[in-house]
């Protein structure tokens, strides 16, 4: 269970060994870094919403938006003359 005890499902796979020493990260480390990166991709070719990508990461939304701009994703993918449309 989750945080707000929804079920969760584990998902196992191998790194090799010399991966792991060349971005010097502990096994808990990547892990970490590869449910964000995952969430960040997923949200940016628009499979999960801000929320569910923050919750894949682990990260509160808010933390999660920031991070995806250091990492130049954006947040809206409303086009500036759609944006001129909505508010008139």
């Amino acid at each position: 269970m989750n945080a707000i005890g929804q079920p969760e499902e584990v998902v196992t796979f191998r790194i090799p060994y010399d991966v792991q020493r060349r971005l010097n990260r502990t096994p808990d480390e990547l892990g970490r870094d590869l449910r964000l990166y995952g969430a960040l991709m997923l949200f940016q070719l628009g499979k999960l919403s801000a929320g569910a990508a923050a919750e894949l990461a682990g990260v509160p939304k808010v933390l999660f938006l920031d991070l995806c701009g250091q990492y130049n994703i954006a947040v809206s993918q409303i086009t500036p003359d759609e944006l001129r449309t909505e508010i008139g």
